[in-house]
């Protein structure tokens, strides 16, 4: 599962394949069928592994983790008095979970950019002052390839989880709605 997940990461298939293949892995029986589910995979060795413990603590400026980075299981976040930002939307994903506790204290702020198939959830948040906002990536249909699960706390500081913005040349080639007469 882990190899597809990657091969789907580097876009060499699809989000629909990637749900059908994991589907198929998760009843096959035996490794033959296994195997079957990625020789037509170009393997460049083995999945890279990803790390189990990211500690950001930071105070003052700006962090960001953008394009090509290995997503690990898990993730200590202490911010005051600058922004973190952590865009999924290049990431490899090696797993289907990432558990972030958040130490978000006054000016600390967190954004997450997301992508069809990343769920954040922030039940286990406490929050004393501070913001939540979480919106969806655009395919609410897309298969599950990440859980983000927040806990900690936020005493002053906002969370932000959302979609990639839109290109200045996306907008304009967006179609107009039509008005129904």
């Amino acid at each position: 599962m882990e190899i597809l997940q990657v091969a789907a990461g580097d876009g060499r298939l699809s989000l629909t394949e990637l749900d059908e293949r994991l589907d198929a892995a998760l009843s096959a029986r035996t490794i033959g069928e296994l195997k079957g589910l990625t020789a037509d995979l170009p393997l460049e060795g083995m999945p890279p592994q990803a790390r189990d413990l990211i500690r950001i603590d930071q105070r003052f400026g700006h962090v960001t983790r953008t394009g090509r980075w290995l997503v690990p299981r898990r993730m200590e976040i202490l911010l005051m008095f600058c922004e973190a930002k952590l865009d999924f939307t290049d990431a490899l994903v090696t797993h289907n979970t990432l558990d972030i506790d958040v130490d978000l204290r006054i000016g600390g702020n967190l954004t997450l950019v997301t992508r069809p198939g990343i769920l954040v959830d922030t039940d286990g948040l406490t929050r004393s002052r501070g913001d939540i906002k979480i919106r969806p990536a655009s395919d609410p249909g897309a298969p599950v390839i990440l859980r983000v699960h927040l806990t900690g706390q936020s005493r002053g500081g906002d969370i932000t989880a959302r979609p990639p913005r839109r290109k200045v040349s996306e907008s304009l080639r967006r179609k107009p709605r039509s008005i129904d007469s």
